[in-house]
Order: C-alpha cells, then sequence, then structure tokens
C-alpha cells in the first residue's frame, strides 16, 4: 500500500438513550477496528445518542464537551484519523441544537468540523414521522479538509438526497466522501445503497458510509437499515457489515480516484453548471 492510502473502518452501532453505555460500544468497536489495521475510523451518525427530541436538546455539548474530548483522546491513543459521524451540538438559540460531524487526526486534534446542512422532515408512515428542524439548525458550511490519504468532503445521512451538495465537495476536489448515517429502514431498503453508489460514481469519489442498525427503543418505533459500507469511485460496494453492531474494512487509495478520473474525465464534460 502506498503512502496515499489507508485502511478504512466503517463502524455500526445500535445507538441508544443511554449516552455512557453508547459511547462504550462505540469505543469498543473502533478499538476493535483498529485493532484489525485500520487507519481511518468512521461511526454512525448521532453515535453518542438516538432518542427523543427534548433529551437530545438537554444532552447537547459544545466542541469541547466530553464527547468530542473523548474521540480525541481515543483517535491520539490509536494513532488514527477518527469520523465522529455526529453527535449533537449546544447552538446559541436555546432549544435548538446542531447535528455536528467531526474528523480527528492521529494526534486528536479536530482538522474539521461539519454542521447538516439538510434536515430530515418526513412523514412516511403512521410509525415514522420525523421532524429533524423542530430542534435541530441547518448547518450552512461545505466542508473539505485534506489529510494524509487524501482529501475528505464531509456530510451527515439525509444529505445523500441532494446531489447537488456532492458536487459542490467534488468540485471542491474532495476524493472520500463520509455519510454517516442511521437510515429508517423503510427509506433504507429501498434507497440507501442505490444513493450511495451513485453518490460514489458521480463524482468519481470513494464514499465511506457509517451507519446505525436496528431497534432504538423498547418500544420499537424508530428502527435503522444498517448495512454501514465501503463503495470505491467505480460504484462498487469493497466493505459491508450486513448486520447487527461491528465493523467492515478496506483499503482507500486516492489514485484509485485519479485514475477513474483520467479515464472518464466527467467533469471536463460538463455542459450545464
Amino acid at each position: 500500500m502506498n503512502s496515499e492510502a489507508v485502511v478504512a473502518a466503517v463502524v455500526q452501532l445500535n445507538t441508544r438513550d443511554d449516552v455512557a453505555t453508547s459511547l462504550d460500544r462505540a469505543e469498543h468497536w473502533i478499538r476493535q477496528a483498529a485493532a484489525a489495521g485500520a487507519g481511518f475510523i468512521a461511526t454512525p451518525e448521532a453515535t453518542p445518542f438516538l432518542g427523543p427530541a427534548d433529551q437530545r436538546v438537554a444532552l447537547a455539548e459544545g466542541l469541547r464537551g466530553p464527547t468530542m474530548t473523548r474521540m480525541a483522546g481515543l483517535a491520539a491513543e490509536l494513532g488514527i484519523h477518527l469520523l465522529l459521524g455526529s453527535f449533537h451540538e449546544r447552538s446559541p438559540i436555546p432549544g435548538r441544537t446542531y447535528n455536528t460531524s467531526a474528523l480527528f487526526d492521529p494526534n486528536g486534534e479536530a482538522l474539521a468540523v461539519y454542521r447538516k446542512i439538510h434536515l430530515f422532515d418526513v412523514d412516511l408512515s403512521d410509525d415514522v414521522r420525523l421532524q429533524e428542524s423542530a430542534t435541530t439548525l441547518h448547518g450552512t458550511e461545505v466542508v473539505v479538509t485534506m489529510t494524509s490519504f487524501g482529501r475528505v468532503g464531509m456530510s451527515i445521512c439525509y444529505d445523500l438526497r441532494f446531489a447537488e451538495l456532492y458536487r459542490a465537495l467534488a468540485d471542491a476536489r474532495a476524493e472520500i466522501l463520509t455519510v454517516p448515517s442511521a437510515f429508517t429502514v423503510p427509506t433504507g431498503q429501498a434507497h440507501w445503497r442505490v444513493l450511495l453508489r451513485a453518490r460514489a460514481i458521480e463524482t468519481q469519489c470513494w464514499v465511506v458510509a457509517p451507519a446505525q442498525v436496528g431497534r432504538h427503543d423498547a418500544a420499537g418505533t424508530r428502527e435503522s437499515y444498517g448495512h454501514s459500507m465501503i463503495i470505491d469511485p467505480w460504484g462498487i460496494v469493497q466493505a459491508e457489515v450486513t448486520e447487527g453492531e461491528g465493523f467492515a474494512l478496506t483499503a482507500v487509495d486516492r489514485h484509485k480516484a485519479f485514475n477513474v478520473r483520467r479515464r472518464m474525465p466527467v467533469r471536463n464534460h460538463r455542459r450545464l453548471g
């Protein structure tokens, strides 16, 4: 493997409404992935907490809060790049949070912070009605950051449906796209894999997509689809967690993206926009 490649891992979690237990589970799988050789590890959306909106607000933290501090320390201890898929960040507006993803380097420094731009307001069925914007503020910034293994463009879950964001990330020279998610079962079964592959194909980027899985409360009112995966710039799934908690890994080489773009230079052929 060349110096601009990395073994990347997606961690799949079943986060509940107990922050301490959820973070302990995340740390367990991060350590397992690192022991298996991963140098870049990504966790899903809502890694510390997946529960009622009012509790989300009450548990929100700042960028120097305990969740960020713990993940930064873990990245430094293990000497890895670590993506905290997202946590609930306190905002300046009472009763509102940001849904925030953070990427740490092997020294535990936060390389980049991304706040989810597109919020999940849907009415899919009598059992699946969600209005993320009721307690969450929209982010506004497209975020791409440089690492030793390539330029990483950041997104979160529902962002996946908005191709214009990924075009903007590709235009900012991203080579790897992160999509930490908690896709519901109905939307996941229909759209998760096809949308992830489409984003990889149209941007000619690697896609690293860690996901939540399973039921998140005793009543079973919220269930996530899982199927965390890593997809190459040709649109082929290279690693996948098919069920339950766990991780999957594969080598991610930015030169594969370069080669795909050289052989099929779609950005040079674009005529609209």
